[in-house]
């Protein structure tokens, strides 16, 4: 729950707590605190058991951490054998270096120089273009901004 946490911000908390409670106090409001949280996971166990007590036993194997988006996809998507052999072949450093090569004008095959220049095929995408004469550019209108 609390993986993030590192010393720094436990000693900063410890500190605040000590502040705020005062060191007769403190011991106290820790024991009120974990009581807290024992019954809010005892209350939450004990919901868990009459969810799946109700669902039936079609649902046995039914677990609630599967309900998460990302464990769902994880689940479904690490189980395909398709999608295996789809991560094993593609390589994402060279198809990023096969769209720089194509923005840049650069054949794919053609080994990256100094003096290469950008194909005449297209507009050059790294130049900034030239502002527009006064007569093309449209009016500003205030109202419908």
């Amino acid at each position: 729950m609390f993986n993030d946490i590192g010393a720094l911000e436990l000693v900063t908390i410890v500190v605040l707590a000590i502040l705020i409670f005062g060191p007769d106090k403190l011991p106290k409001v820790i024991q009120d605190v974990t009581g807290v949280i024992r019954k809010i996971r005892a209350f939450s166990d004990s919901a868990k058991q009459d969810i799946r007590s109700e669902l039936g036993p079609e649902f046995k194997d039914f677990e609630f951490e599967d309900l998460n988006p990302k464990t769902f996809l994880r689940k479904q998507l690490g189980e395909n054998e398709d999608l295996k052999e789809i991560r094993s072949t593609f390589d994402l450093r060279k198809e990023l270096n096969d769209v720089t090569d194509a923005v840049n004008g650069r054949e794919a095959d053609a080994a990256p120089t100094a003096s290469a220049a950008p194909a005449a095929t297209g507009p050059d995408l790294l130049k900034k273009p030239a502002a527009p004469a006064a007569e093309q550019r449209t009016p500003y209108d205030a109202d419908a901004t």
